[in-house]
């Protein structure tokens, strides 16, 4: 069902049970115009639901193209989601959350609201998101936490030895060491690994 304010590109297809467009589950919403814009070749299964946006979010949840969204999804109001994303069954997005390009979920992962999910990322199934998934790394659990960088994802997307090298180092120093954060950040940030990937993460 397209409620409302829904503007869909082309070749989108879209399930049973779908309810796109319906207003903001926010309180703050105050009957502003809200839209939910749509682009190209997304697939949108059974029962998953797509807020519009409210004032705080400029009145638009977006959705770009090629996105798959399994049965039962929830993307709340403000959402923006790049392309590429593939979403299994019983995702749940709270509003203003931003999902880049090539990201992945289990089933039932729930985000909160505001989060970032970095490019190539991949949340796993069951995962309570609280905080911001850095691109290229494969986090779990409940809290949830950074395992390692998401190897098969970027193999299947013909990242380079060389760039699973950088990536692989720069999670061991992030994630794993002693070492300061903010000092590991600044090394990287100064070209210690100069890739794009790793610039990426930084």
């Amino acid at each position: 069902t397209l409620v409302q304010n829904v503007v869909l590109g082309e070749f989108n297809e879209i399930f049973p049970g779908a309810v796109i467009g319906a207003t903001p589950q926010d309180k703050k919403y105050q009957g502003e115009d809200s839209w939910v814009i749509i682009g190209d070749h997304n697939v949108i299964r059974e029962c998953v639901t797509i807020n519009g946006g409210t004032a705080l979010g400029r009145g638009v949840t977006r959705i770009g193209s090629r996105n798959l969204i399994m049965a039962s999804c929830h993307i709340a109001h403000d959402c923006i989601l790049d392309d590429d994303i593939t979403m299994a069954n019983n995702v749940l997005l709270g509003g203003h959350i931003k999902i880049e390009h090539h990201a992945s979920f289990g089933g039932l992962a729930a985000l909160h609201h505001f989060v970032t999910v970095g490019q190539h990322a991949f949340v796993g199934g069951l995962a309570r998101v609280t905080q911001d998934v850095p691109p290229f790394m494969l986090v779990e659990g409940n809290p949830v936490r950074v395992w390692s960088i998401n190897k098969v994802g970027l193999r299947r997307h013909g990242f380079s030895p060389e760039a699973l090298k950088a990536l692989k180092e720069a999670h061991r120093l992030l994630f794993r060491s002693r070492a300061s954060r903010h000092g590991v950040l600044a090394d990287l940030a100064a070209g210690r690994a100069n890739l794009p990937e790793v610039q990426a993460l930084v």
